[in-house]
């Protein structure tokens, strides 16, 4: 009687475990691989930080189709190769998307391995480079180069007739510099000087002498976080007083804490600032749960979650191919969608556009002073 009772017992365990190993098996699997150290802390963090935040509220929401999302999230140390093996390690553990990482150089190593396995992988990669592979499977969190650079272009075009450009030395930054020198080559301006810096460059001394002896009226600086308020700062030190543009990085919340005064007066086009009025709410939600500002990485991330939660409901069902298709020559609506927090359209090719922002640092805080319509509009 009793090893009949134990039987019973142990084939209650066995199944419950195995009715548990069902469950989690039909999780949403998401691996977020982002850079947590090394020169991208700043925005993999932040990436990682908007994911999670979806993923929570997601969660509490009842999920997917009923189904509710697990993750893992993987250091990438800000190094190509060691991004490439924690993708290849994700498509191995089998999950439904990959997200991340950020920096240009890694996701184009890393996104040939989501490719080999049919899985859907968000990038907040910038390089216009990424979404010219032919790859079905990448999509990006934010603008390309290609949907940017235009806009910033048509800015410059308006301020500057003899322009100095420093740009970081890696895919972020050369296929920035590339892509604003294709743009005012036919234009009224003039690019004087190109100025190459390294990934984590302390000292912009040179580079900032380098500018003012080219005649510049105005600058553009196309580098990272860290190295952007350190170039703001060399600016300031050497009495720089002409303008001083950028792209995304260079009026992020991260650079103004870090430049302080040397910030003021800096301009950028951003495609996302947690100061626009459709994200403010979302700016107030991550700075209640992280106790810090977000940057646009953050919203990247969270927004990025959302958008795959559209695409598997338009899919209507859990199939990758299905919703890497579905995303593909897509539009999603804010009013429908409320976690993408504003209206987007996908091309072809994995390249998103949407509205933007030109966004000013006046007395240590960014404000937009114009809303952009997306490239591709008709008004």
């Amino acid at each position: 009687m009793r090893r009949s009772s134990t039987f019973v017992r142990l084939t209650l365990v066995g199944l419950l475990a195995a009715g548990a190993g069902l469950l989690h098996a039909q999780d949403i699997k998401i691996a977020n691989i982002v850079e947590l150290s090394g020169p991208g802390t700043t925005s993999g963090t932040m990436f990682k930080n908007g994911v999670e935040m979806a993923i929570k509220e997601i969660n509490a929401a009842g999920g997917i189709q009923g189904k509710k999302i697990s993750f893992t999230t993987e250091d990438t140390q800000t190094n190509p190769g060691v991004a490439k093996g924690l993708t290849q390690k994700a498509v191995d553990n089998e999950v439904f998307a990959i997200f991340g990482p950020v920096f240009s150089g890694s996701i184009m190593v890393s996104m040939a391995e989501s490719k080999r396995a049919e899985t859907p992988n968000f990038t907040g990669g910038e390089a216009a480079s990424i979404t010219q592979q032919g790859n079905p499977y990448v999509f990006r969190t934010s603008f390309g180069q290609s949907v940017a650079f235009p806009k910033v272009a048509r800015y410059i075009n308006a301020k500057s007739k003899k322009l100095a450009v420093i740009y970081v030395n890696n895919d972020f930054g050369k296929g920035g510099q590339a892509a604003i020198k294709q743009l005012l080559a036919s234009s009224p301006t003039q690019i004087v000087a190109e100025i190459s810096t390294e990934s984590g460059q302390v000292d912009f001394s040179a580079a900032v002498i380098q500018a003012k002896q080219s005649g510049a009226d105005a600058l553009f600086a196309y580098t990272n976080e860290e190295e952007s308020a350190r170039l703001l700062r060399e600016l300031r030190k050497q009495g720089w007083n002409k303008p001083m543009i950028g792209e995304t990085t260079l009026t992020s919340a991260k650079v103004v804490e870090l430049a302080g005064e040397a910030a003021n007066g800096a301009v950028a086009h951003v495609g996302l600032t947690v100061d626009a009025p459709q994200l403010q709410d979302f700016g107030k939600r991550y700075q209640a749960q992280y106790n810090t500002v977000s940057d646009h990485n953050g919203v990247k991330g969270y927004t990025g979650v959302y958008i795959l939660k559209a695409a598997i409901e338009k899919a209507g069902k859990l199939d990758r191919k299905a919703v890497a298709a579905a995303l593909r020559n897509s539009c999603f609506s804010a009013k429908q969608n409320p976690g993408i927090l504003m209206d987007v359209c996908f091309d072809d090719k994995g390249d998103l556009d949407r509205e933007s922002f030109m966004t000013e640092i006046r007395n240590g805080k960014t404000l937009v002073v114009e809303t952009l319509p997306p490239l591709n509009s008709k008004k």
